[in-house]
């Protein structure tokens, strides 16, 4: 094996990451979808990574659900990472509300605070974690369908 395809081997294996800092605004949770979707595109381009149509909307409709909640339910500032790594996506928010998230009972006749619902049902994984300021808050999804 030459030296430039060991190397993009490895530049496919090394983990990619984006993360940006949010205040608190109802303009946060369009940006952090703009985020989301941007980051995707340009791992689409610059690497070449194999990214479903499907996967950048769960993506950024996971982005917008767990920033809303960090909006609503907490003061301050947030924190959103992505991070792309081999077959998925991981996306993290972390607040200041140190209150874990619980999904309410199924009720279609609700109306709202179904985001927590949904967010479990479109990703791989699902995990909240205390901090010791806060919380974390991280879903995967695969990059492809299937």
């Amino acid at each position: 094996m030459n030296g430039a395809a060991h190397h993009g081997d490895r530049l496919a294996k090394t983990p990619v990451r984006i993360s940006a800092q949010y205040e608190g605004g109802p303009g946060d949770i369009a940006r952090g979808r703009e985020l989301a979707r941007g980051f995707l595109a340009r791992s689409r381009a610059a690497r070449g990574v194999a990214v479903s149509d499907r996967t950048v909307d769960v993506v950024q409709l996971v982005v917008s659900e767990l920033l809303t909640n960090a909006c609503k339910y907490a003061p301050g500032p947030s924190l959103v990472d992505l991070e792309l790594a081999e077959d998925r996506v991981e996306v993290s928010v972390w607040d200041s509300a140190p209150v874990l998230p619980v999904p309410a009972a199924s009720d279609p006749g609700r109306i709202g605070r179904h985001g927590l619902e949904i967010v479990m049902a479109v990703c791989q994984t699902f995990e909240v974690h205390r901090e010791p300021v806060g919380k974390r808050t991280t879903a995967v999804v695969r990059l492809t369908d299937g």
